[in-house]
């Protein structure tokens, strides 16, 4: 499988984890011209570049395993990436939090609800 890299002019989000489970997308922008003459751009199909092996921040770059098949984006496609949720759950951890509100208004405001999620995770 080919690698390819891509050299952004926007700063790389920070959660993209390299050699992991992080897959690599493209949306293909298309122009479509309206009645009024007016021209917008709309994503017409998401595909998938593949996993990504390398994350140079500094120099905004990605590194993506491809298919010999795969289709490449053309300049103006917008680039974006997803994680597997099953190694990337998040939620509280430990055993007990404490939580103060402040309510530094100086007219009265109601608190409709306030949550969170939780499990017995042993006993």
């Amino acid at each position: 499988m080919p690698d390819i890299t891509f050299t952004l002019s926007h700063t790389l989000n920070q959660a993209i984890q390299p050699g992991t489970t992080d897959v690599a997308y493209y949306a293909d922008i298309q122009d479509y011209t309206l009645a009024n003459g007016s021209t917008v751009s709309n994503a017409s199909e998401f595909v998938e570049l593949g996993p990504i092996i390398a994350v140079d921040y500094p120099n905004k770059q990605i590194t993506c395993s491809l298919e010999t098949t795969t289709i490449l984006p053309a300049v103006n496609d917008y680039i974006f990436f997803s994680k597997d949720n099953r190694a990337n759950m998040t939620s509280l951890l430990g055993y007990y939090a404490e939580v103060e509100i402040i309510n530094n208004s100086t007219e009265k405001v109601e608190l409709y609800a306030a949550g969170t999620e939780m499990f017995e995770s042993s006993k």
